[in-house]
């Protein structure tokens, strides 16, 4: 995501970091190319209008002009103002003070409106909510099913009365229900159209009236660039939507949705989904997302996939048999389970610090060689596992043939392996010694 737009903004710095002493001039003609950048990423004209006059104004000031490294002041200055144009800070989801919290879900159709439902019910699950989807889409076909397969694969329950009903009834049955069964979170999954209509906004008005929702969250499309803006004003004139749901920023490599929506509507971005999966959804975070448009990383977002995934009692354990060599072919699946767990790997990537937007466009992560060392561990006996050593010929041949792969492959993961060992028992060297141990007490296992 923001692939394009990180690297022109990141071309218009360098003509700041050129020069030892910034000009008025000099400013103007880098704040010519930021303003291009923006304008090329599909961002509101009124919005690259006034962000480019309030960056100027500031980097013409002192602060810039006078500094000893002004190119690192304008970057500084553009950080700023893209988190503020993003709204400063995180907007969280308004939980009601008495159960259930009523969310319904509006947007056009093919936005991601249904799934999308499914994966915020999913992220408040893993939090120890009791959430509940209700399926108010009657109109489109196998809309009620959709619902149906998301909310099976997530272990969320759909509670639907067909597609002969009013959805506005169906919405007020709804939330009955959740009450009486004890759902603390509904989700209401509305009907979406090709383009907005009276008539969707009439019904979606009075759902809205019969279940007073704590919140209203616009599905939004970012591949549409400009026009997502234009959808989003439109239901928060008619709705007075409370946040809206940027998806498909995975595939947005321009971005301008994402910098336009919040200062055209008023209205928070308060999630993105980032993928196909159920779990590739994330809050947003304006100031961690301008990081990563200036190629500043995200370790924050990281940090909170890496918690997610690690398990601490596990990693405990890990770090324990590292430390003793008693290290084996299963721990080493584990790990990478975990890795695979944070989720996608060039994803990951673009949020390590100098990692600049751009840089991995023709890096490809070799997901496949992961999936086939999976292969060949799970394709081993519990022994072979534990004493790698045993396996000889004739066993590479049998294990290359169970996991669909090569003897080399498998001598390869057996080459890797053994040198992690080597590693692992350097280290532990180091920890018998007086000047080791000092050593070691300052370090962290990496797992």
């Amino acid at each position: 995501m923001f692939e394009s737009l990180g690297e022109k903004l990141n071309n218009a710095f360098k003509k700041f970091r050129n020069k030892g002493k910034l000009t008025e001039a000099d400013v103007k003609a880098g704040m010519r190319e930021i303003k291009l950048a923006l304008l090329e990423a599909d961002v509101n004209f009124k919005v690259v209008r006034d962000f480019i006059k309030i960056v100027s104004e500031r980097a013409v000031g002192t602060e810039v002009l006078e500094s000893l490294l002004p190119a690192q002041q304008i970057v500084k200055i553009v950080n700023e103002e893209l988190t503020r144009l993003m709204g400063g800070s995180q907007s969280k989801l308004t939980i009601a003070s008495q159960p259930p919290t009523v969310i319904m879900m509006v947007g056009l159709q093919g936005a991601g409106k249904t799934t999308h439902a499914g994966k915020l019910a999913g992220l408040y699950k893993k939090q120890g909510k009791r959430p509940l989807l209700v399926a108010c889409d009657v109109y489109r076909p196998a809309a009620i099913k959709q619902l149906q397969v998301v909310g099976e694969k997530l272990d969320i329950p759909v509670f639907t009365l067909g597609d002969k009903i009013s959805p506005v009834e169906i919405a007020k049955e709804g939330v009955k229900h959740a009450k009486l069964k004890g759902y603390d979170m509904v989700f209401i999954d509305t009907a979406g159209r090709l383009q907005i209509d009276e008539v969707l906004m009439e019904e979606l008005k009075q759902i809205k009236a019969e279940v007073n929702p704590a919140e209203i969250l616009l599905t939004v499309d970012a591949m549409i660039g400009q026009e997502s803006v234009n959808v989003a004003e439109t239901f928060n004139d008619l709705l007075d939507i409370t946040g809206v749901i940027l998806t498909k920023l995975d595939g947005d490599t321009r971005g301008g949705a994402a910098l336009s929506i919040r200062y055209v509507t008023g209205k928070p971005i308060k999630f993105v989904g980032t993928g196909e999966k159920l779990d590739t959804i994330e809050p947003f975070h304006p100031d961690r997302m301008a990081s990563r448009i200036l190629g500043m990383g995200d370790v924050l977002t990281l940090i909170d996939k890496a918690q997610a995934a690690f398990d601490e009692k596990q990693a405990a354990e890990l770090e324990q048999k590292m430390r003793q060599q008693t290290f084996t072919l299963d721990d080493y699946l584990a790990q990478l389970q975990q890795i695979k767990g944070m989720g996608n790997l060039e994803q990951l990537m673009g949020m390590m610090p100098g990692v600049k937007p751009g840089a991995l466009k023709d890096a490809k992560i070799d997901e496949t060689a992961m999936a086939h060392t999976e292969a060949i561990i799970r394709s081993m006996t519990r022994r072979e596992r534990e004493h790698p050593e045993i396996i000889n010929a004739s066993r590479k041949k049998r294990i290359a043939q169970g996991s669909g792969t090569s003897v080399e492959e498998v001598n390869k993961l057996l080459r890797q392996f053994e040198q992690m060992l080597k590693m692992m028992k350097q280290f532990s060297d180091m920890g018998k010694t007086k000047k080791g141990k000092k050593m070691l007490g300052r370090m962290k296992m990496p797992f």
